[in-house]
């Protein structure tokens, strides 16, 4: 089976959001053939290693930062074709800001690719006629995100050049040349991976050509934009503007989609509420390559709490302080580590919990332990990317005697089902997928409660057997849950149910004539005929279609035709070997 990957980064590294997901379900489907489209790609990022039995292909897109030159080179739309998209563009900016007319964003945005093809839509979508596009949607009465005149949430000429830029960017998948009959054309499935962007692809092949898509999302692309807009430098127009986009969009892939797979069944409800149907989801939880490693060792001499989480307001930093200035008062030798990083423009958040720390614990403040050059080595990324970025990758297991998240948005599952496998026991807040992830095998304590969190903390510090007990039991879990080869089982069956709702998946068809159009209609699909035919061993051809009627089996009674080679010639058809076999109930002498 050929399926194409969809994603909007480059192929999965040690920084991308994924992982190495993508691999590790290449690697563990080697009977299939993938091949990778990823819009964030160029020709200068490094490949992975050749799979087992693929070899991966990567195709690149300009990326989304790209040089403005490198977008005019595709053409200019001129006549018919600009008209058609600027009247497609103007119905889809209309989609966006004006509730009653949401119907219309599908529509608008299969119909702005159409009129693209061939190059010249970047330039059109950045041009002055699509500047007047957005001024003259907002100026509607009654447009969503717009306040009103002389208000702070009026729209400005500002506001509408930045809404044109980051729409075109949101929109330059339509122009990516994948929609050939030897791209996406050929695919027999579209896989679009963490939703966002990367289901345009698979959106325009399945209206263009059939192409079943499946959309997986281990982390929900539009609960993590409606989070980073929070803090976003646009003024209220451009966020409302752009968040409808993406929830359009989202809506319109769970429409699309023949099956979704969540990483959780908390993001499961979340789908459900973006309106995705409940038949066509399925749960599957993302593997982790550490499900085979070998748990930590033995623990430190001092009992260790080890923090993890992004040190932002919602990572929860602040109540764990509070919560160990508590702690040490019952057990005063314990020592809290800090392992996080510190995202772009929150040194000031850092530096206030430093501080904390100091005022909290001024007999004992090398008892919190930060990490070397904190709060000065931020990362060089955006932490509304993702929460696999803003959550460090490493827990320090082998460092700490219990592991602690105290966030208030939640862990990722499968950042929490690795601290799992360490065998350390796991204490964490009640959000998110956490219940779901840990289960019976940890502690679970209110978000933003100091006091619950310093009772569980100090619960597993006096207790040697209890940790013992839930770690093993939590690693345990975590291997049922998070290995690869079940995720890559699952998808193989997810596969084949997919495609065999899609007898038309494929390529476009070769013209055949119309006296063989009801056999080729029946080779496209793909359970259409028993395993037994394929192996060679059904015993009786099917009729010649070029013999006429009187070849072809009509009933009760009629002629049947036989292969004289003998079995396992179906669907031969040869002229030459095909001979009439007389009904045995008419070669039966008739009574008097």
């Amino acid at each position: 089976m050929r399926i194409a990957l969809l994603t909007e980064s480059a192929f999965p590294t040690a920084r991308s959001v994924e992982g190495g997901w993508c691999e590790r379900l290449t690697r563990g489907l080697p009977e299939h053939e993938f091949e990778l489209y990823a819009l964030g790609a160029t020709r200068h990022d490094p490949l992975p290693e050749p799979s087992p039995a693929r070899l991966l292909r990567l195709r690149h897109a300009d990326p989304a930062g790209g040089p403005l030159g490198s977008l005019l080179s595709g053409g200019v739309l001129r006549g018919l074709r600009r008209r058609r998209a600027l009247t497609a563009y103007r119905e889809l900016v209309r989609s966006l800001v004006e509730p009653g007319a949401t119907g219309g964003f599908g529509p608008a945005l299969y119909a702005l690719a159409e009129a693209g093809r061939g190059g010249g839509l970047p330039a059109l979508l950045r041009s002055g006629a699509a500047l007047d596009v957005i001024e003259s949607a907002w100026r509607t009465p009654g447009a969503r995100g717009t306040i009103g005149p002389g208000s702070v949430g009026e729209p400005l000429v500002r506001d509408a050049l930045v809404a044109v830029d980051l729409l075109e960017r949101c929109l330059r998948p339509l122009s990516a040349p994948w929609y050939g009959r030897d791209a996406l054309a050929a695919a027999d499935l579209c896989h679009a991976v963490d939703g966002g962007l990367g289901v345009l692809p698979g959106l325009l092949a399945k209206h263009d050509h059939g192409t079943p898509l499946l959309i997986t999302e281990h982390s929900l692309h539009l609960r993590e934009r409606a989070r980073g807009y929070r803090t976003a430098p646009y003024r209220w127009p451009v966020r409302a503007l752009l968040l409808a986009f993406f929830r359009l969009l989202a809506t319109e892939g769970y429409r699309q989609a023949g099956l979704i797979t969540p990483g959780s069944a908390y993001d499961r409800r979340w789908q459900l509420h973006c309106g995705a149907d409940p038949e066509s989801i399925r749960v599957v939880y993302q593997g982790t390559a550490r499900a085979g490693e070998p748990p930590a060792g033995p623990e430190p001499a001092l009992p260790t709490l080890v923090w993890s989480g992004p040190i932002e307001p919602y990572g929860g930093l602040v109540a764990m302080l509070h919560a160990f200035a508590t702690l040490r008062g019952q057990i005063p030798d314990a020592v809290l580590r800090i392992e996080g990083e510190v995202p772009v423009g929150g040194l000031a958040h850092a530096e206030h919990c430093r501080d904390l720390a100091r005022r909290l614990l001024p007999d004992r403040p090398d008892a919190v332990r930060f990490p070397d050059g904190f709060p000065d080595s931020a990362p060089d990324t955006s932490p509304a990317t993702s929460p696999d970025r803003a959550v460090p990758p490493g827990t320090g297991a082998e460092q700490g005697t219990v592991l602690v998240f105290s966030g208030t948005r939640g862990v990722p599952p499968r950042l929490l089902a690795e601290a799992m496998l360490s065998g350390r026991p796991v204490v964490a807040t009640d959000v998110g997928a956490a219940r779901e992830v840990v289960g019976p095998t940890g502690l679970l304590v209110p978000a933003e409660d100091p006091l619950a969190l310093a009772a569980a903390c100090a619960a597993l510090l006096d207790d040697p057997e209890r940790r013992s007990r839930l770690g093993t039991a939590g690693r345990l879990r975590a291997q049922e849950l998070y290995a690869v080869e079940p995720a890559a089982s699952a998808f193989r069956g997810l596969y084949l149910e997919l495609v065999s709702r899609w007898p038309g998946a494929g390529p476009e068809p070769v013209p055949v004539p119309e006296d063989l159009a009801p056999l080729a209609a029946l080779a496209r699909q793909p359970f259409a005929r028993s395993a037994d035919h394929w192996l060679g061993s059904a015993p009786d051809c099917p009729p010649d279609p070029g013999r006429g009627a009187a070849a072809r089996p009509t009933g009760r009674g009629s002629a049947r035709s036989r292969c004289r080679s003998g079995p396992g010639r179906a669907g031969c058809g040869c002229r030459s070997r095909w001979r009439r076999v007389p009904d045995e109930r008419r070669s039966r002498p008739r009574p008097a």
